[in-house]
């Protein structure tokens, strides 16, 4: 074994006390404990192009279980959310929720797929009207909203707010909470960014219910989750009409690219070499680091999978039913 995949959680396979189920995301592993918790582990898989990619990436789980469990934390005060405990750097439990069919983008500056579909010609993205004029990555008048769907395999799909209420997705009601708690976690994290020297481009969210009450869930802010770029060179970058320096997966994205795949049908998947493995590693740690202001400090991974194994049990033994 490669002394970097010793260094990582590539994957788990627990059987947790009052376990019901689990299910394997692409980056993380999800344990269902009785009828009402999740236990939601963070490995340090990397996907790009809705696929996994060959090699695990030292430190990246921890780096977005931390990120999310920050602003969980930071963000009660908006909309109540799963979490109960981060019980281990890869590991947060929480509550499980019944989750709305339907993503939650928001957008404050014109990147990725927004660009994309405004650079062929599109003046409307989800029922939201866009100026002519824009350039990539220029800041939008407004933050708007871009839901999106999940789709049965691929990329998830756009939906404008009329479709989700007439398809009976989510109730009207649900969705006007849902547009503002989605818009007021946007603006939060704006802010937020900005004192950090960085900016929010872009993010989704996702949310649940629990009982009658709604919940954020899943991750929030985090590199795999939104798009980051830098403050104090943004204008500048944008004068002369170049790409910003994107603190996200994109630069993995562009490697990829390069090695010609795009998870395309016939295309191989290219292995990536360890030092570009420990690029991506620093990528995610100075995200971390910028974002939350605070030190990272990285996990010992000797015994990891017993550690956390017992961590998540003891923990069980606590909850109350």
């Amino acid at each position: 074994m490669n002394k970097l995949d010793q260094d990582t959680l590539l994957s788990t396979n627990f059987f947790f006390k009052d376990q019901v189920s689990f299910n394997r995301g692409k980056v993380r592993d999800i344990y269902t404990i009785g009828d009402k918790h999740l236990v939601m582990i963070a490995s340090d898989r990397i996907s790009a192009f809705d696929h996994v990619l060959t090699n695990p990436v030292p430190f990246k789980g921890q780096v977005l279980n931390q990120i999310a469990s920050k602003f969980l934390d930071d963000t009660q005060h908006i909309v109540p959310n799963w979490k109960i405990e981060e019980l281990d750097p890869h590991v947060t439990i929480g509550y499980k929720c019944e989750p709305y069919p339907v993503e939650f983008v928001v957008r404050g500056y014109l990147a990725g797929h927004a660009w994309r579909e405004y650079s062929s010609g599109k003046r409307e993205i989800c029922g939201v009207s866009l100026p002519n004029g824009l350039k990539e990555n220029d800041k939008l008048p407004t933050p708007i909203l871009t839901p999106s769907t999940k789709a049965e395999s691929g990329h998830d799909l756009d939906i404008t707010k009329a479709d989700i209420i007439a398809q009976r997705l989510i109730k009207k009601k649900d969705l006007d909470k849902l547009e503002k708690y989605a818009l007021e976690l946007y603006e939060y994290g704006s802010k937020h960014a900005e004192k950090q020297g960085l900016i929010l481009v872009d993010t989704k969210y996702e949310f649940g219910k629990k009982g009658d009450t709604i919940m954020l869930i899943d991750e929030i802010h985090t590199p795999d989750s939104s798009r980051y770029f830098y403050k104090n060179d943004y204008e500048e970058i944008q004068k002369k009409d170049q790409q910003q320096k994107q603190l996200s997966k994109e630069f993995v994205r562009q490697w990829l690219i390069a090695h010609d795949f795009q998870g395309l049908e016939g295309q191989i998947m290219p292995t990536m070499p360890n030092e570009f493995i420990q690029q991506i590693s620093q990528r995610y740690i100075e995200l971390y680091e910028n974002i939350t202001g605070d030190k990272f400090k990285k996990r010992n991974y000797n015994n990891v999978s017993q550690t956390i194994e017992e961590r998540v049990n003891e923990f069980i033994n606590t909850l109350q039913e």
